[in-house]
């Protein structure tokens, strides 16, 4: 089968495509084929041996694939040829792939591989981060950084769901206008703590999603209202921030970190619950992933440098032809 792969850590330029054999699942495991498949920051960072999981090289990229069961243990609840989408880990950015079956789900047949592609990694990382860690509430306003992205909009979608007022931030008017086109109020990555309060009457947010890092956080600090929560849910700016915990202390704020692969995985069931939180939004259409991009296999490392780039609107989704 043919599949992208990692054999240097010399970045997503020196990314491969090779025929590889074929994947056979082990215990626990389904086999997949895949249509479609999310690209990830991880993906990028794993190109660079940066990030905190380091398969051995070489390996196959990709951890969110689409597309139908074509075996699976008789006790995981699918059948062949059944329509799923899953978290793999690695591997997805191939004709075929494994993936343990807690980490598999019933894909709606109304969603598109390419949509069910963009869910599992963003959509249930948000669900976990807006509901369990930010005990979001329907009224609350939530502040989203680096909005147009693949993280960015999935807040914003799951937000409005939950029934959030969300103010999105964005560092270009290219992104405020892709933002806006989610039915949403944006502010300027430049000055944010003003705009925002001004937005907000001086009253501040009551969440906070930070997926950015760098010198954003203690502005982010100061947008929350009395009890807020920020989450933290990564550092594409490169910079880990630091806080003084006085500012906590101040106005009764919490900073929460966001780490759902840490806790979901070793949690048989958990992932499959926040799936079924978003099966109603996606059935209804309050949850429909915003597509910036799609890339055949040949291209995936043009994909994967994007998002090193900043440079994507909504989720890139790497698109598989079919086995002959």
């Amino acid at each position: 089968m043919r599949a992208v792969r990692v054999t240097t850590h010399d970045g997503p330029a020196a990314l491969t495509v090779e025929d590889v054999p074929e994947p056979e699942p082990g215990d626990g495991e389904v086999l997949i084929e895949v249509a479609a498949a999310g690209v990830n920051f991880p993906d990028l960072l794993l190109t660079q041996n940066r990030y905190q999981y380091k398969p051995e090289l070489p390996f196959t990229l990709g951890g969110e694939p689409a597309g139908t069961v074509r075996w699976a243990p008789e006790d995981s609840g699918f059948t062949t040829g059944q329509r799923v989408a899953a978290t793999s880990t690695v591997g997805a950015f191939a004709e075929l792939v494994v993936a343990p079956a807690d980490g598999v789900f019933p894909l709606p047949d109304a969603v598109s591989f390419t949509a069910g592609a963009s869910l599992p990694m963003n959509y249930l990382t948000m669900s976990f981060g807006l509901v369990v860690r930010g005990g979001l509430q329907a009224g609350e306003t939530v502040l989203v950084h680096g909005a147009a992205g693949g993280i960015g909009t999935a807040t914003v979608q799951l937000a409005l769901a939950l029934g959030a007022r969300v103010i999105g931030v964005t560092s270009s008017e290219e992104k405020a206008e892709f933002v806006r086109g989610l039915g949403v109020e944006t502010v300027p990555s430049d000055g944010f703590k003003d705009a925002v309060l001004e937005a907000t009457g001086g009253a501040g947010v009551d969440v906070v999603v930070d997926p950015v890092g760098g010198d954003r956080f203690t502005d982010s600090l100061r947008c929350l209202a009395p009890l807020g929560r920020l989450l933290v849910i990564g550092f594409t700016a490169g910079d880990i921030p630091t806080v003084k915990v006085n500012r906590l202390l101040l106005n009764n704020i919490d900073v929460r970190g966001v780490g759902w692969g840490a806790y979901a995985l070793p949690r048989p069931g958990v992932q499959r619950r926040e799936w079924d939180r978003i099966v109603p939004f996606l059935e209804s259409g309050a949850i429909d992933p915003p597509i910036g991009g799609t890339y055949p296999l040949d291209r995936a490392h043009e994909a994967v440098a994007a998002l090193g780039e900043r440079a994507a609107l909504g989720k890139l989704v790497v698109e598989v032809a079919p086995l002959a």
